[in-house]
């Protein structure tokens, strides 16, 4: 029996970040989709694709930004996990953080990265 791999949606607009931070999820074991705006993210999670957890910037380019992006996505995925992450912005400048999400400091380190994305997909969070 294999085990299932968890599915990431990445949400960054910045694409050398982007491909490092896709590139070394893979290699933690996450199925990694990456896109760099809000309206790709939603296009994608209305596609029917499968997406365990939201792992997205908050300042993106485009119309919409991560926090905007995180509370559409909670109307139509009530359950699912929301990592925000900003080099630019604190916790409190979201407007306002949905439930069950963790906000994570730019720079993070991957490996903790990785480490947090297993426990807030491997339990009921």
């Amino acid at each position: 029996m294999s085990t299932q791999r968890t599915n990431v949606l990445v949400v960054e607009d910045e694409i050398p970040i982007s491909d490092l931070v896709s590139e070394v999820l893979s290699e933690g074991g996450f199925n990694v989709h990456a896109v760099p705006d809000g309206e790709g993210a939603l296009r994608y999670i209305e596609s029917g694709s499968q997406v365990d957890v939201l792992f997205t910037d908050i300042n993106l380019a485009g119309r919409m930004d991560g926090s905007m992006l995180a509370q559409q996505v909670r109307a139509r995925r009530p359950e699912l996990p929301v990592v925000y992450c900003s080099g630019r912005f604190s916790p409190s400048a979201l407007a306002p953080p949905v439930s069950r999400s963790v906000f994570v400091k730019k720079p993070y380190d991957l490996t903790d990265i990785c480490t947090l994305l297993t426990r807030l997909t491997a339990t009921a969070y």
